[in-house]
């Protein structure tokens, strides 16, 4: 196989897999905004593992441009919308994916709010022997998402 047509088929290769992802995260934004987060959990093994694979081949080819310097135009140039889109689809994504997180945390914040007030107060002792205030049962919130 010639410089060519190897440069040919890695550009092809990263357009098909570029393309592939594009419309797997344009499908995961409009499952956030159908209220539909269930469908989105259900592929996420698959999209990992496409954006594992489209950072390792897009590094790969950051790390060695000449890879693809043999390409044809076209071919490139196809390259080059695939991404300018795939990074348009990607940002609505991050905030789709950042509103639902929000939202998350809002619920479970007010949950453990409501399950603190509801609780009757705790008859835990302090170290002098006196009735503690405050409940000593704890809510647990762990920000990281």
């Amino acid at each position: 196989m010639s410089d060519s047509e190897l440069a040919q088929a890695r550009v092809r290769q990263l357009i098909v897999l570029t393309k592939r992802l594009t419309d797997r995260l344009s499908a995961e934004t409009q499952a956030f905004a159908d209220r539909r987060p269930q469908d989105v959990a259900a592929g996420l093994a698959e999209t990992q593992e496409m954006a594992n694979l489209y950072r390792r081949d897009t590094a790969h080819v950051k790390a060695n441009p000449a890879l693809l310097r043999d390409a044809p135009l076209d071919d490139r140039k196809a390259l080059v919308e695939a991404t300018r889109v795939f990074d348009t689809v990607l940002n609505a994504h991050a905030r789709a994916v950042e509103a639902a997180r929000q939202i998350s945390e809002g619920l479970v914040r007010t949950i453990a709010a409501e399950v603190t007030a509801a609780r009757t107060p705790a008859s835990a002792y302090a170290a002098d022997g006196r009735a503690a205030l405050g409940d000593g049962r704890a809510v647990a919130f762990n920000r990281m998402a």
